[in-house]
């Protein structure tokens, strides 16, 4: 029993200590619950649909119109996809935070674990937690962070937007860019 004990204190001490690291850059690496087993299926087409269909399924539960598929916004979601897979790194991309920014949205999670589907999913359920206010006081948690993948999705200012998906040996790095950028501050998204 004592064994077990310092058996089960060890690993809640080593789960704390995980939950409180971040990764590279200080950008939180958030861990997403599976819905789906085994070996997720892969393809440009698969990930254009599931993102199209995940996009057009959130902005029409809000009365807004689907958002055009760009190719050049997508070809840049893929160069920047390749660098977070090369690099490890997760954080945003110097273009998403210059003048003329474009909007961004990223996600990673284990290397063939998600459905294109469950990663839409997860910006998705950040509606939860979303409230109809201007940016930055648009989430019940008082963490912007935790609606901006959401809020963006929604933005009614959006017209376009293009995503591509790159993996790493152990990771998938998911990169979503959208023109004209959601999100502004003192703003509602829609």
């Amino acid at each position: 029993m004592v064994r077990m004990r310092a058996r089960q204190n060890i690993l809640w001490a080593m789960l704390a200590l995980l939950a409180a690291c971040s990764s590279p850059e200080g950008a939180d690496r958030v861990v997403e619950a599976r819905t789906f087993k085994g070996t997720a299926p892969r393809g440009a087409t698969l990930l254009r649909q599931a993102m199209q269909q995940g996009h057009d399924a959130a902005r029409a539960e809000v009365g807004l119109p689907p958002l055009v598929w760009s190719d050049q916004l997508a070809g840049g979601a893929r160069a920047y996809a390749q660098t977070l897979a090369r690099t490890g790194r997760f954080e945003h991309s110097p273009e998403s935070q210059a003048a003329n920014r474009i909007g961004e949205n990223l996600w990673t999670g284990t290397r063939g674990a998600y459905r294109y589907e469950e990663m839409i999913g997860h910006w998705r359920g950040e509606k939860r937690d979303y409230l109809h206010q201007p940016v930055p006081n648009f989430s019940r948690t008082g963490r912007w962070q935790d609606v901006a993948h959401y809020g963006q999705l929604v933005s009614r200012r959006t017209l376009r937007f293009g995503c591509a998906l790159a993996s790493s040996k152990r990771d998938d790095y998911l990169v979503c860019r959208y023109d004209p950028p959601g999100n502004l501050v003192g703003v509602r998204v829609y």
